[in-house]
C-alpha cells in the first residue's frame, strides 16, 4: 500500500493545480481605492486655464467689510472712495462652467484645526494675507492680531487654534546696508553705499520659522529692479561670506537667489509641510511706469488677445516683469517638492481692480504715483484666497498635512 501513495499523489497534483488556476482566473482582481475627485479650484491648473464670469446669482454677501481690523488703509478701496468692483468669479475650464467656490471660513478653520499657515515674501503676499485674515475672521469674532516669531502681520483664531501670519522678506535672502565710507573706490563712482545680499543665507525674518508652519507660501520678485536699487545704491551679491566674482547684475542675482532659497526650503522645511511658491502678481501700468505718470484708472477687464501685448517681455512694456520672473521661479523649483501656485494668468485680466488713485492719504498719488501693483480689498486677492483654501483643504484631506 505504501508504494501506491506516491503515484496517486502524482496523479492528483495536475488536477488540483487546474482547479486552483480556474478559481483564480474567475476571481475578480482586488479593487483599488477609487481616486477622489479634485474639487474645483484645488487643481494646480485651475488658475491657469479659465475665465472671469459674473458671479452666479444670487451673489453671496461679502465676507468682510471696510471695517475689518486686519485691513490695510491703502488697499481699503471702498473706504477710500473707489467705486465698487464688478462682482466677478473665476471659472476654471476644468470645472465645466462652475466657478471656484468661495471659501467656507468656518469649514476651513475646522479642517485646519491646530495648524499654522505662513506667508513669506513681499507686500503682494501681505495683500493676500490681509484678504485671508479678513475672510477667516468672518467665522471667528474672537480673532486677534498675532505678531510673534518675527511676523510682520498675522492673526490667531482661537475657536480652532489656527495661526495665519505674514513674514516680510522682500528678497527672501538676507540683505544689509553697507555705508559708502567702507569703500573709497565706490565713492568715486557716486555710489552712496550698497546692499550686501548673502545668496546662501535666508533673511532673519523667516530663517527661524521653517519648522513652525504646516503650510508655507513663498514669493519674491517685485523688488528686483533698478527702481528699487538704482546705481547709487546697488545690490552686491555674496556667497560663503565673499563677494561673487565677476559681480552679478540684478537679474543674474535673482536667478542665483531663487535657486539657493529653493534649495534651502527643500532642505530645512519638513517634507510633511505643504510648500507653495506663488507666481508674480501682474502690474497694470498704462502710459508709463509708476514714477512716470503710469495709470490704471479703469473699470474694464483686458481681453485675452491683449494680454501678450501688455505682459510678454518681447514687447518691452512696463509690465513685462511678472512673466520674466515667473520663468526663473519655475526653473528654480524644478525637481523640488515645492508646488507652483500660479496666480499670474487669472490676474492679468484684472486691470480694473487696483487701488489706483484711491490710496486713502492726501497727496499720496503726487508722492508715490498711482498704485497699479497692489489690489483693492475686497477684490482679486479674495479669489486667490478661494483657490489657496481649496488647495490646502485638498492637501489635508489626502492626509498629507
Amino acid at each position: 500500500m505504501l508504494r501506491l501513495r506516491h503515484p496517486l499523489v502524482l496523479l492528483l497534483l495536475p488536477i488540483t493545480l487546474t482547479i486552483l488556476l480556474l478559481h483564480f482566473a474567475s476571481s475578480p482582481p482586488p479593487s483599488s481605492p477609487t481616486p477622489q475627485p479634485v474639487p474645483c479650484g484645488a487643481a494646480l491648473s485651475d488658475a491657469t486655464d479659465g475665465r472671469w464670469v459674473p458671479t452666479p446669482s444670487p451673489a453671496p454677501p461679502p465676507l468682510y467689510s471696510a471695517s475689518c481690523p486686519f485691513h490695510r488703509n491703502a488697499w481699503n478701496c471702498l473706504r477710500n472712495g473707489r467705486p465698487q468692483l464688478a462682482a466677478l468669479s473665476w471659472a476654471p475650464t476644468r470645472c465645466g462652467g462652475a466657478v471656484v467656490p468661495r471659501i467656507d471660513a468656518a469649514g476651513f478653520l475646522a479642517a485646519a484645526r491646530g495648524r499654522r499657515i505662513g506667508l513669506v515674501g513681499d507686500s503682494l503676499s501681505e495683500n493676500l494675507v490681509v484678504a485671508l485674515l479678513c475672510a477667516l475672521r468672518s467665522s471667528d469674532d474672537g480673532a486677534r492680531k498675532w505678531k510673534r516669531r518675527g511676523a510682520w502681520r498675522g492673526g490667531y483664531f482661537p475657536r480652532e487654534d489656527v495661526v495665519v501670519a505674514y513674514h516680510r522678506a522682500v528678497l527672501l535672502a538676507k540683505y544689509t546696508w553697507q555705508p559708502v565710507e567702507k569703500s573709497k573706490e565706490l565713492q568715486k563712482d557716486g555710489v552712496k553705499g550698497y546692499y550686501r545680499v548673502d545668496i546662501d543665507i535666508p533673511a532673519d525674518d523667516w530663517v527661524n520659522v521653517t519648522k513652525f508652519y504646516d503650510v508655507l507660501i513663498f514669493n519674491t520678485g517685485h523688488w528686483w529692479d533698478t527702481y528699487k536699487f538704482p546705481k547709487e545704491t546697488p545690490l552686491v551679491f555674496y556667497k560663503g561670506g565673499k563677494p561673487i566674482e565677476p559681480p552679478l547684475g540684478i537679474h543674474e542675482g535673482l536667478k542665483v537667489v531663487l535657486k539657493s532659497m529653493a534649495s534651502y526650503i527643500e532642505r530645512e522645511v519638513p517634507r510633511k509641510t505643504l510648500k507653495l511658491w506663488r507666481t508674480q502678481s501682474p502690474r497694470h501700468f498704462y502710459g508709463g511706469e509708476w514714477d512716470h505718470n503710469g495709470s490704471c484708472v479703469s473699470d474694464r477687464l483686458l481681453e485675452e488677445h491683449e494680454l501678450n501685448h501688455w505682459f510678454d517681455p518681447m514687447f518691452g512694456g512696463v509690465n513685462k516683469e511678472a512673466r520674466m520672473v515667473n520663468s526663473e521661479i519655475k526653473e528654480a523649483i524644478a525637481g523640488t517638492d515645492i508646488q507652483l501656485l500660479n496666480l499670474t494668468y487669472m490676474s492679468e485680466f484684472r486691470a480694473d481692480a487696483h487701488p489706483a488713485i484711491w490710496l486713502g492719504k492726501k497727496d499720496a498719488v503726487a508722492v508715490y504715483g498711482q498704485d497699479c501693483m497692489h489690489w483693492c480689498l475686497p477684490g482679486v486677492p479674495d479669489t486667490w484666497v478661494d483657490i489657496l483654501a481649496a488647495q490646502i483643504l485638498h492637501y489635508l484631506k489626502k492626509g498629507k498635512g
